[in-house]
Protein backbone atom coordinates (compact mmCIF):
# COMPACT_ATOMS: atom_id res chain seq x y z
CA UNK A 1 0.00 0.00 0.00
CA UNK A 2 0.95 3.49 -1.17
CA UNK A 3 1.98 5.55 2.12
CA UNK A 4 -0.59 8.21 0.82
CA UNK A 5 -3.50 5.57 1.10
CA UNK A 6 -2.21 4.27 4.75
CA UNK A 7 -4.65 4.70 6.92
CA UNK A 8 -4.15 4.55 11.15
CA UNK A 9 -6.41 2.48 13.05
CA UNK A 10 -8.38 5.47 14.81
CA UNK A 11 -9.25 6.49 10.81
CA UNK A 12 -10.37 3.19 9.98
CA UNK A 13 -12.44 2.98 13.22
CA UNK A 14 -14.27 6.34 12.28
CA UNK A 15 -14.55 5.31 9.03
CA UNK A 16 -16.56 1.95 10.31
CA UNK A 17 -18.76 4.12 12.36
CA UNK A 18 -19.89 6.38 9.75
CA UNK A 19 -20.78 3.71 7.23
CA UNK A 20 -22.67 1.74 10.71
CA UNK A 21 -24.49 5.38 10.95
CA UNK A 22 -25.11 5.17 7.42
CA UNK A 23 -26.43 1.88 7.25
CA UNK A 24 -28.84 2.55 10.13
CA UNK A 25 -27.00 0.18 12.05
CA UNK A 26 -26.28 2.37 15.66
CA UNK A 27 -28.00 0.92 18.68
CA UNK A 28 -30.32 3.92 20.26
CA UNK A 29 -29.68 5.06 23.60
CA UNK A 30 -31.50 5.50 26.86
CA UNK A 31 -30.68 6.49 30.65
CA UNK A 32 -31.80 5.77 33.97
CA UNK A 33 -31.20 8.09 37.00
CA UNK A 34 -31.00 6.57 40.56
CA UNK A 35 -31.36 7.99 43.46
CA UNK A 36 -32.67 7.40 47.05
CA UNK A 37 -32.34 7.12 50.62
CA UNK A 38 -28.67 6.25 51.52
CA UNK A 39 -28.14 2.44 52.02
CA UNK A 40 -31.48 1.65 50.39
CA UNK A 41 -30.02 -0.92 47.88
CA UNK A 42 -29.56 1.67 44.56
CA UNK A 43 -26.01 0.16 43.98
CA UNK A 44 -27.20 -3.78 44.59
CA UNK A 45 -30.22 -3.00 41.95
CA UNK A 46 -27.36 -1.84 39.41
CA UNK A 47 -25.27 -5.11 39.97
CA UNK A 48 -27.90 -7.51 39.80
CA UNK A 49 -29.46 -5.75 36.43
CA UNK A 50 -25.71 -5.59 35.13
CA UNK A 51 -25.18 -9.55 36.43
CA UNK A 52 -22.04 -8.81 38.60
CA UNK A 53 -21.19 -10.59 41.01
CA UNK A 54 -19.24 -8.32 43.17
CA UNK A 55 -20.21 -6.83 46.60
CA UNK A 56 -21.68 -3.22 46.30
CA UNK A 57 -19.69 -0.31 47.54
CA UNK A 58 -21.25 2.99 49.05
CA UNK A 59 -21.48 5.54 46.29
CA UNK A 60 -20.01 8.60 47.23
CA UNK A 61 -21.27 11.01 45.02
CA UNK A 62 -22.24 10.39 41.14
CA UNK A 63 -21.36 7.70 39.46
CA UNK A 64 -21.88 6.14 36.22
CA UNK A 65 -21.85 2.66 34.22
CA UNK A 66 -23.93 1.19 31.07
CA UNK A 67 -25.28 -2.09 29.48
CA UNK A 68 -25.96 -2.73 25.95
CA UNK A 69 -28.19 -5.38 24.15
CA UNK A 70 -28.23 -6.46 20.88
CA UNK A 71 -30.71 -5.25 18.45
CA UNK A 72 -31.99 -7.60 17.31
CA UNK A 73 -29.71 -9.55 14.41
CA UNK A 74 -28.08 -6.47 13.30
CA UNK A 75 -24.61 -5.85 14.87
CA UNK A 76 -25.54 -2.68 16.59
CA UNK A 77 -26.31 -2.56 20.16
CA UNK A 78 -28.57 -0.48 22.39
CA UNK A 79 -26.48 1.47 25.04
CA UNK A 80 -28.57 1.98 28.42
CA UNK A 81 -26.64 4.68 30.97
CA UNK A 82 -27.03 4.25 34.35
CA UNK A 83 -26.54 7.32 36.71
CA UNK A 84 -26.71 6.72 40.49
CA UNK A 85 -26.35 9.32 42.66
CA UNK A 86 -25.39 9.25 46.59
CA UNK A 87 -25.57 10.97 49.59
CA UNK A 88 -29.08 10.27 49.75
CA UNK A 89 -30.70 13.85 49.84
CA UNK A 90 -27.88 15.88 50.36
CA UNK A 91 -26.59 15.99 47.10
CA UNK A 92 -29.30 16.26 44.95
CA UNK A 93 -27.81 19.21 43.60
CA UNK A 94 -26.21 16.83 41.24
CA UNK A 95 -28.98 16.14 39.33
CA UNK A 96 -28.05 18.63 36.65
CA UNK A 97 -25.36 16.12 35.02
CA UNK A 98 -27.65 13.60 33.94
CA UNK A 99 -30.85 15.35 33.88
CA UNK A 100 -29.75 17.65 31.15
CA UNK A 101 -31.39 19.10 27.61
CA UNK A 102 -29.52 16.30 25.23
CA UNK A 103 -30.84 13.49 27.44
CA UNK A 104 -34.18 14.77 28.85
CA UNK A 105 -36.00 13.36 26.28
CA UNK A 106 -34.85 9.28 26.78
CA UNK A 107 -34.29 9.30 30.40
CA UNK A 108 -36.34 7.60 33.24
CA UNK A 109 -35.98 8.92 37.23
CA UNK A 110 -35.57 5.89 39.65
CA UNK A 111 -36.23 6.91 43.58
CA UNK A 112 -35.37 3.95 45.95
CA UNK A 113 -36.61 4.20 49.62
CA UNK A 114 -35.74 1.64 52.54
CA UNK A 115 -39.14 0.20 53.87
CA UNK A 116 -37.11 -0.51 56.59
CA UNK A 117 -36.81 2.94 57.67
CA UNK A 118 -40.31 4.23 57.74
CA UNK A 119 -39.46 7.60 59.98
CA UNK A 120 -37.61 8.34 57.08
CA UNK A 121 -39.35 7.27 54.11
CA UNK A 122 -42.01 10.68 53.57
CA UNK A 123 -39.15 13.01 53.71
CA UNK A 124 -36.82 11.33 51.43
CA UNK A 125 -39.43 10.42 48.95
CA UNK A 126 -40.83 14.22 49.10
CA UNK A 127 -37.34 15.99 48.59
CA UNK A 128 -35.47 13.67 45.81
CA UNK A 129 -39.43 14.38 44.25
CA UNK A 130 -39.01 17.85 44.49
CA UNK A 131 -35.56 18.09 43.47
CA UNK A 132 -36.31 16.32 40.54
CA UNK A 133 -39.07 18.41 39.28
CA UNK A 134 -37.13 21.71 39.98
CA UNK A 135 -34.78 20.38 38.20
CA UNK A 136 -36.71 19.06 35.00
CA UNK A 137 -38.41 22.58 34.99
CA UNK A 138 -35.24 23.96 34.29
CA UNK A 139 -33.88 22.08 32.23
CA UNK A 140 -37.66 22.56 29.85
CA UNK A 141 -37.06 26.24 30.19
CA UNK A 142 -33.48 25.90 29.11
CA UNK A 143 -35.14 24.40 26.22
CA UNK A 144 -38.12 26.47 25.47
CA UNK A 145 -35.83 29.03 23.24
CA UNK A 146 -35.05 26.04 20.56
CA UNK A 147 -38.37 23.99 20.82
CA UNK A 148 -40.98 25.80 22.67
CA UNK A 149 -42.85 22.62 22.45
CA UNK A 150 -41.35 20.56 24.52
CA UNK A 151 -43.24 20.89 27.81
CA UNK A 152 -46.74 20.06 25.63
CA UNK A 153 -45.08 17.21 24.25
CA UNK A 154 -43.60 15.63 27.85
CA UNK A 155 -46.91 16.08 29.16
CA UNK A 156 -48.48 14.31 25.80
CA UNK A 157 -46.10 11.61 26.59
CA UNK A 158 -46.74 11.21 30.61
CA UNK A 159 -50.26 11.01 29.74
CA UNK A 160 -50.48 8.34 27.81
CA UNK A 161 -48.51 6.64 30.21
CA UNK A 162 -50.91 6.74 32.65
CA UNK A 163 -54.15 6.09 29.93
CA UNK A 164 -55.23 9.98 29.10
CA UNK A 165 -58.85 9.09 30.10
CA UNK A 166 -58.17 7.71 33.72
CA UNK A 167 -60.67 7.76 35.84
CA UNK A 168 -58.85 10.01 38.45
CA UNK A 169 -57.47 12.03 35.97
CA UNK A 170 -58.50 15.02 37.65
CA UNK A 171 -56.34 14.34 40.73
CA UNK A 172 -52.97 13.09 39.13
CA UNK A 173 -50.27 15.04 38.43
CA UNK A 174 -47.93 13.06 35.55
CA UNK A 175 -44.40 13.07 36.28
CA UNK A 176 -42.94 14.53 32.64
CA UNK A 177 -40.42 11.82 32.59
CA UNK A 178 -40.95 7.75 33.11
CA UNK A 179 -40.83 8.09 37.14
CA UNK A 180 -40.25 4.88 38.85
CA UNK A 181 -40.61 4.34 42.95
CA UNK A 182 -38.64 1.25 44.32
CA UNK A 183 -39.50 0.21 47.87
CA UNK A 184 -35.94 -1.40 48.62
CA UNK A 185 -35.30 -3.98 51.42
CA UNK A 186 -38.70 -5.58 51.08
CA UNK A 187 -37.48 -9.16 53.44
CA UNK A 188 -37.28 -6.84 56.36
CA UNK A 189 -40.07 -4.87 55.91
CA UNK A 190 -41.95 -8.17 55.81
CA UNK A 191 -41.14 -8.58 59.71
CA UNK A 192 -43.40 -5.21 60.47
CA UNK A 193 -47.03 -5.58 61.73
CA UNK A 194 -49.52 -6.18 59.12
CA UNK A 195 -51.06 -2.54 60.28
CA UNK A 196 -47.64 -0.72 59.79
CA UNK A 197 -47.27 -2.65 56.10
CA UNK A 198 -50.78 -1.68 55.13
CA UNK A 199 -50.19 1.99 55.57
CA UNK A 200 -47.12 2.37 54.62
CA UNK A 201 -48.46 0.52 51.36
CA UNK A 202 -51.35 2.12 50.75
CA UNK A 203 -48.91 5.67 51.29
CA UNK A 204 -46.50 5.05 48.81
CA UNK A 205 -49.52 3.63 46.03
CA UNK A 206 -51.30 7.15 46.85
CA UNK A 207 -47.57 8.77 46.01
CA UNK A 208 -46.72 6.54 43.19
CA UNK A 209 -50.40 6.70 41.40
CA UNK A 210 -50.50 10.36 41.67
CA UNK A 211 -47.70 10.99 39.82
CA UNK A 212 -47.70 8.59 37.47
CA UNK A 213 -45.11 6.77 38.42
CA UNK A 214 -44.78 2.64 38.60
CA UNK A 215 -44.60 1.38 42.63
CA UNK A 216 -42.46 -1.70 42.60
CA UNK A 217 -40.57 -3.64 45.96
CA UNK A 218 -37.28 -4.93 45.45
CA UNK A 219 -35.38 -7.56 47.80
CA UNK A 220 -31.70 -8.62 47.12
CA UNK A 221 -32.14 -11.30 48.54
CA UNK A 222 -35.45 -12.62 47.04
CA UNK A 223 -34.55 -14.12 43.29
CA UNK A 224 -38.19 -13.41 42.34
CA UNK A 225 -38.25 -9.33 43.18
CA UNK A 226 -34.16 -9.37 41.77
CA UNK A 227 -35.84 -10.60 38.24
CA UNK A 228 -38.81 -8.57 38.67
CA UNK A 229 -36.63 -5.28 39.01
CA UNK A 230 -34.45 -6.48 36.28
CA UNK A 231 -37.51 -6.73 33.67
CA UNK A 232 -38.58 -3.59 34.69
CA UNK A 233 -34.95 -1.91 34.66
CA UNK A 234 -35.16 -2.93 30.91
CA UNK A 235 -37.90 -1.80 29.75
CA UNK A 236 -37.46 1.48 30.68
CA UNK A 237 -33.46 1.52 29.11
CA UNK A 238 -33.96 -1.37 26.09
CA UNK A 239 -37.81 -0.74 25.65
CA UNK A 240 -38.31 -4.47 26.43
CA UNK A 241 -41.66 -5.77 27.54
CA UNK A 242 -42.93 -4.11 31.18
CA UNK A 243 -44.85 -6.48 33.22
CA UNK A 244 -48.59 -5.29 33.86
CA UNK A 245 -49.02 -7.29 36.78
CA UNK A 246 -51.46 -5.37 39.06
CA UNK A 247 -50.07 -6.47 42.87
CA UNK A 248 -51.78 -4.67 45.90
CA UNK A 249 -52.13 -6.91 48.75
CA UNK A 250 -50.08 -5.35 51.86
CA UNK A 251 -49.06 -8.63 52.42
CA UNK A 252 -47.21 -9.43 49.27
CA UNK A 253 -45.07 -7.18 47.35
CA UNK A 254 -46.60 -4.40 45.87
CA UNK A 255 -46.05 -4.32 42.22
CA UNK A 256 -48.08 -1.06 40.69
CA UNK A 257 -47.50 0.05 36.95
CA UNK A 258 -47.96 3.28 36.28
CA UNK A 259 -51.65 4.12 35.82
CA UNK A 260 -53.03 0.63 36.94
CA UNK A 261 -54.00 1.51 39.75
CA UNK A 262 -56.80 3.62 41.31
CA UNK A 263 -57.54 5.85 44.31
CA UNK A 264 -60.99 4.23 44.66
CA UNK A 265 -58.91 0.78 45.15
CA UNK A 266 -56.28 2.50 47.36
CA UNK A 267 -59.26 3.60 50.14
CA UNK A 268 -58.76 6.70 51.87
CA UNK A 269 -56.10 8.33 54.13
CA UNK A 270 -55.28 6.00 57.61
CA UNK A 271 -57.49 9.07 59.56
CA UNK A 272 -60.42 8.82 61.76
CA UNK A 273 -63.12 11.06 61.25
CA UNK A 274 -62.73 13.20 64.20
CA UNK A 275 -59.03 13.36 62.83
CA UNK A 276 -60.09 14.48 59.06
CA UNK A 277 -62.44 16.93 60.35
CA UNK A 278 -59.61 18.20 62.72
CA UNK A 279 -56.64 18.58 60.38
CA UNK A 280 -56.26 21.21 58.25
CA UNK A 281 -55.04 20.05 55.07
CA UNK A 282 -54.31 22.27 51.64
CA UNK A 283 -55.04 19.08 49.30
CA UNK A 284 -55.07 15.53 49.37
CA UNK A 285 -50.96 15.33 49.38
CA UNK A 286 -51.38 17.35 52.43
CA UNK A 287 -53.81 14.60 54.16
CA UNK A 288 -51.83 11.61 53.34
CA UNK A 289 -48.63 13.51 54.86
CA UNK A 290 -50.62 13.99 58.11
CA UNK A 291 -51.94 10.29 58.45
CA UNK A 292 -48.83 9.15 57.32
CA UNK A 293 -46.69 10.91 59.93
CA UNK A 294 -49.39 9.93 62.59
CA UNK A 295 -48.14 6.16 62.23
CA UNK A 296 -44.47 7.40 61.41
CA UNK A 297 -43.08 10.62 63.19
CA UNK A 298 -40.80 11.68 61.01
CA UNK A 299 -37.01 11.86 62.74
CA UNK A 300 -35.24 15.12 62.71
CA UNK A 301 -33.78 16.00 59.31
CA UNK A 302 -32.62 19.77 60.29
CA UNK A 303 -28.98 19.23 59.98
CA UNK A 304 -27.25 16.61 57.06
CA UNK A 305 -26.22 13.10 57.87
CA UNK A 306 -22.62 12.68 59.19
CA UNK A 307 -20.83 11.67 55.53
CA UNK A 308 -17.84 8.98 56.46
CA UNK A 309 -14.30 10.83 54.92
CA UNK A 310 -13.65 8.39 51.80
CA UNK A 311 -10.19 9.48 51.78
CA UNK A 312 -9.93 7.29 54.50
CA UNK A 313 -12.12 4.31 53.01
CA UNK A 314 -9.74 1.31 52.17
CA UNK A 315 -11.52 0.88 49.08
CA UNK A 316 -10.16 3.95 47.56
CA UNK A 317 -7.01 3.70 48.86
CA UNK A 318 -4.09 5.14 46.74
CA UNK A 319 -0.63 4.29 47.83
CA UNK A 320 1.16 7.50 46.44
CA UNK A 321 -1.88 9.77 47.42
CA UNK A 322 -2.69 8.86 50.57
CA UNK A 323 1.39 9.42 51.38
CA UNK A 324 1.20 12.48 50.27
CA UNK A 325 -2.55 13.17 52.21
CA UNK A 326 -0.83 12.18 54.98
CA UNK A 327 2.48 13.58 54.96
CA UNK A 328 0.50 17.28 54.51
CA UNK A 329 -2.03 16.23 57.15
CA UNK A 330 1.08 15.69 59.88
CA UNK A 331 2.61 19.00 58.25
CA UNK A 332 -0.83 20.67 59.09
CA UNK A 333 -0.62 19.22 62.79
CA UNK A 334 2.72 20.43 63.31
CA UNK A 335 2.12 23.72 62.57
CA UNK A 336 -1.20 24.24 64.27
CA UNK A 337 0.93 22.41 67.24
CA UNK A 338 3.89 25.24 67.05
CA UNK A 339 1.27 28.24 66.51
CA UNK A 340 -0.66 26.75 69.76
CA UNK A 341 2.73 26.68 71.86
CA UNK A 342 3.90 30.13 70.63
CA UNK A 343 0.32 31.25 71.17
CA UNK A 344 0.61 30.44 75.08
CA UNK A 345 4.05 31.86 75.56
CA UNK A 346 2.82 35.21 74.11
CA UNK A 347 -0.59 34.63 76.17
CA UNK A 348 1.56 34.13 79.35
CA UNK A 349 4.13 36.87 78.63
CA UNK A 350 1.69 39.24 78.22
CA UNK A 351 -0.28 37.85 82.09
CA UNK A 352 3.45 38.67 83.89
CA UNK A 353 3.66 42.47 82.41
Amino acid sequence: MSKGLEKSLWDVAIQESNESKAEGATGEESSVFIVGAKNSGKTSIVLRFLDRDEAPKPTVALEYTFGRRAKGHNIAKDVGHIWELGGGTWLSKLMDVPLNPSSLSHTAVAIVIDLSKPKEIWYNLETLLNSAKSRLNTVIEEMKSEDPSIKDRLTKQAWERVGADHPDKNLMNPFLVPLIIIGGKYDLFQEFGSEERKVICKTLRFLAHTHGATLQFFSIKQETLVTKMKGLLSSNLFGTTANKTLQTDHNKPIMAPAGLDSLQQIGSPPLSEKDIGRISAKNPIELWKHAFAGFFPPESTSNPAIVDDPSKDPQYSEPNIDSLRSQKDEASSASILIFSKDHYRQRKATDCH
